[in-house]
């Protein structure tokens, strides 16, 4: 199988690939054609400071690297963000971030406060509040029909053009009160899909408050803080929540649905931001 991919400097979403397939239990002779979803490291520095590195689809990444900033908490809007720089590497892409002074200064602080620990990734019961900070409740706004939700979830698998392809990425979407999809970012990693999805509405300067956040996925916690993040009150997932998730949805004030397959979902927190009405 030929998995060979181009330098980092062109690389593009996805890649040719050849293939051998197996039908009813058998190989099939022959070679076909098919696509893979490109799967990159993308390291983030903010003025210079390397933060993070994530594996991620190399498209939309100035999107990308606004709404990780959004939902980490390293910013508190798009005007924090004074110029984005995307650098391909030979072995990935690095993004630039330059931010305002103010935000440089609390983000060093917080690095200072987490040096010294040790552990990896969340074995450490220091990192605890980082991972689970409080977010600020979503103000209350008009209800949404649900018939809209759910036309709004079917249309956005209907433009997940990656997904078509490739078959192994996830996607993330923005609707209107009236269901109509608006903004759609695809990426292997869902959370990422989400972080370009908030990134995109930030720098569209989208009114996202009013409207419905879509994910091809299921819905963990980091996934509601996200859409906090964004300021939007309803969250809608293809598969099910966690209940760390539900918890939070229910103090942020997050409508939380799970489970959207056709003309049906379950409803598990703030059921008054969804109305019957189609």
């Amino acid at each position: 199988m030929d998995h060979s991919a181009p330098p980092p400097s062109s690389r593009p979403e996805h890649v040719a690939a050849q293939v051998t397939r197996v039908r009813a239990g058998a190989i099939a002779p022959g070679a076909e054609g098919d696509n893979l979803a490109e799967e990159t490291p993308v390291a983030l520095e903010f003025n210079g400071i390397s933060h993070a590195t994530m594996l991620a689809t190399p498209a939309d990444l100035e999107d990308f690297a606004v709404g990780f900033s959004l939902s980490e908490g390293i910013i508190d809007g798009v005007a924090d963000v004074r110029g984005i720089d995307v650098l391909p590497q030979c072995d990935g892409i690095v993004v630039q971030i330059e931010i305002s002074s103010a935000c440089e200064a609390r983000l060093k602080s917080r690095r200072r406060a987490m040096a010294g620990r040790t552990g990896c990734g969340l074995c450490g019961v220091e990192t605890l509040p980082e991972v689970l900070r409080p977010v600020a409740p979503v103000p209350a706004g008009a209800p949404l029909p649900v018939g809209a939700v759910l036309r709004a979830m079917r249309d956005m698998r209907s433009r997940q053009a990656l997904h078509d392809l490739t078959g192994a990425t996830h996607a993330a979407g923005w609707a209107d009160a009236s269901g109509a999809v608006a903004l759609v970012r695809e990426d292997v990693g869902r959370h990422n899909a989400l972080d370009k999805l908030v990134g995109a509405l930030a720098r569209q300067g989208l009114s996202a408050a009013h409207g419905v956040v879509l994910v091809s996925s299921r819905a963990s916690f980091e996934m509601v803080q996200k859409t906090a993040a964004a300021g939007v009150g309803i969250l809608a997932a293809v598969s099910a929540p966690t209940a760390l998730a539900v918890r939070l949805a229910d103090s942020a004030g997050i409508a939380l649905l799970g489970f959207l397959r056709n003309d049906d979902a379950t409803l598990y927190s703030h059921p008054e931001r969804i109305t019957s009405q189609t």
